[in-house]
């Protein structure tokens, strides 16, 4: 009797073992080959068969991209039965190939299994809205911003612009409010109805004293007419030309080494004002100049003293500002950009940190 409890003891775990859902795919990935990408979403179903003697869930199913989303089977597929998992890939502005995964959580051992889908979508001819977005009148521009870059200061840079005449009039297009360092004009001025062409834009920057990052708006003008605030919006980043150091040059040239970068002035009420002061050192082997200092706001006043002089080797000088904390709230950052002639160094961001109270007006 002993010797058949004992068999049956031995049974059991196999028997719990073996009562579990198993979930059984037709296939773990599917290619959906070529396809326009004009066809739109593409579907396919992966078949989920339960060969298990327990009810098989699929709790979850999670996509790597949010170009492709899932369905399935919500209710809990019986022991033999069979359900389903679509894969839907949105092809809409993802031209080229793709090769997606659908991770599957369900309540059968593993509980994780992956699905694969690939192809590739054939890119779909654009409108001409949307290869020339910024409308000024009849003619589109490609985009509303002619970006320059880096432009060296000793350099003129040429950038130019598709343009398009999408009316059935000729246009003349020119431009105003143009500052002396740019020069801007349409090749051909005056567009035939449906013509393309492009806007040519030369930047020179030795016209032009500003450093770092800077911008300007131009307007445009269509037929003589000036398009009430529209502007086309042209950036530079004007940075010092060090091309033509050689390696005794680099080794003898001045080095800009700030003692902090970062200053916390604490805390301050509101419509208040503090000094701050960035102390640096020339430990370089030549006269250090500060070629331009500006700030991201005008709650920034710099106080540039040392712009434009020569600070010797080993000599101390600093850049000071007032922070006014105006109608600002809670923690405040602001930055100071220093331009020099350091050539590993030639941009330095210095910035201050506040945290402003507003006092509250008493009835």
């Amino acid at each position: 009797m002993k010797r058949i409890v004992f068999i049956l003891l031995l049974m059991v775990p196999g028997i719990i073992a073996l009562s579990q859902p198993v979930m059984k795919l037709s296939k773990t990935d599917h290619d959906f080959g070529t396809f326009r990408e004009e066809d739109g979403r593409q579907k396919f179903d992966f078949v989920v068969m339960n060969t298990g003697n327990q009810p098989l869930v699929i709790k979850n199913i999670v996509a790597s991209c949010g170009c492709t989303t899932p369905e399935w089977t919500k209710s809990p597929i019986a022991p033999n039965g069979t359900g389903k998992i679509t894969a839907i890939y949105d092809p809409a502005n993802r031209p080229g190939a793709f090769n997606k995964t659908l991770s599957v959580y369900t309540n059968s051992k593993p509980e994780l299994s992956v699905l694969v889908i690939k192809g590739e979508v054939v890119p779909r001819e654009k409108t001409l809205e949307e290869l020339f977005t910024f409308a000024v009148g009849n003619v589109r521009f490609e985009s509303n911003h002619l970006a320059f870059t880096n432009v060296k200061k000793t350099e003129k840079k040429i950038r130019v612009m598709p343009i398009v005449n999408n009316s059935d009039s000729p246009a003349k297009i020119e431009f105003e409010r143009v500052p002396a360092h740019l020069t801007i004009k349409a090749e051909p001025e005056t567009l035939k109805p449906g013509q393309k062409g492009i806007i040519q834009g030369t930047y020179d920057a030795t016209l032009n004293n500003g450093w770092g990052n800077l911008s300007d708006l131009v307007r445009v003008k269509i037929n003589g007419v000036s398009m009430d605030k529209v502007y086309f919006y042209v950036s530079a980043n004007l940075v010092e030309d060090f091309s033509k150091l050689s390696k005794e040059d680099l080794a003898n040239a001045p080095v800009f080494k700030v003692a902090s970068s970062n200053v916390n002035l604490g805390k301050m009420a509101g419509a208040t004002k503090k000094d701050v002061e960035f102390v640096f050192t020339n430990e370089g082997k030549s006269d250090l100049v500060i070629r331009h200092i500006r700030s991201t706001c005008g709650c920034t006043a710099i106080q540039d003293g040392s712009q434009g002089v020569g600070i010797k080797p080993g000599q101390k000088s600093s850049i000071k500002a007032t922070f006014n904390s105006g109608t600002y709230k809670g923690k405040v950052t602001k930055a100071i950009y220093v331009y020099t002639n350091d050539p590993r160094n030639s941009e330095v961001v210095l910035m201050l940190n506040a945290d402003v109270e507003q006092t509250t007006a008493s009835n």
